[in-house]
């Protein structure tokens, strides 16, 4: 059988970093992934997609990753339940075995551009020298 997911989308809010119990890194944050189409209003809508990551990976996101930062993930899909308070809690969420990060660490600060990006938004100033490269 195969389960795989690949998603492409932006952080809704900051990570939830956590450490389990037994002293294990977690971290779950929510996707916003655009979908490919348009509605009848010609609005392209989003999916809100819960994912969650452990170990390494969940350092990195959690000291990479902010709201707004472009990330694409590649893991497995995950369904559970709990119960709370006599109530049972039906889950799916992506379960990350891959995180890439999709743009400069600094990138989604409040929506401003990059000193020196306004000419050319596929181009960033290099802090060696001020010479160009291509993203």
């Amino acid at each position: 059988m195969i389960n795989r997911v690949i998603l492409t989308g932006r952080l809704t809010d900051d990570p939830q970093f956590r450490y389990t119990p037994s002293g294990v890194a977690v971290v779950t944050f929510t996707l916003a992934v655009t979908r490919p189409f348009a509605n009848q209003n010609g609005v392209r809508e989003a999916d809100f997609i819960r994912c969650i990551a452990w170990r390494k990976q969940a350092e990195n996101i959690a000291n990479y990753l902010k709201k707004g930062s472009m990330v694409g993930v590649d893991g497995r899909l995950e369904t559970g339940s709990y119960e709370r308070n006599g109530r049972r809690t039906y889950y799916t969420q992506v379960v990350v075995d891959t995180a890439t990060f999709l743009e400069p660490r600094n990138a989604s600060n409040s929506g401003e551009k990059q000193k020196g990006n306004s000419d050319h938004p596929g181009k960033i100033k290099t802090p060696l020298g001020g010479r160009e490269r291509r993203l």
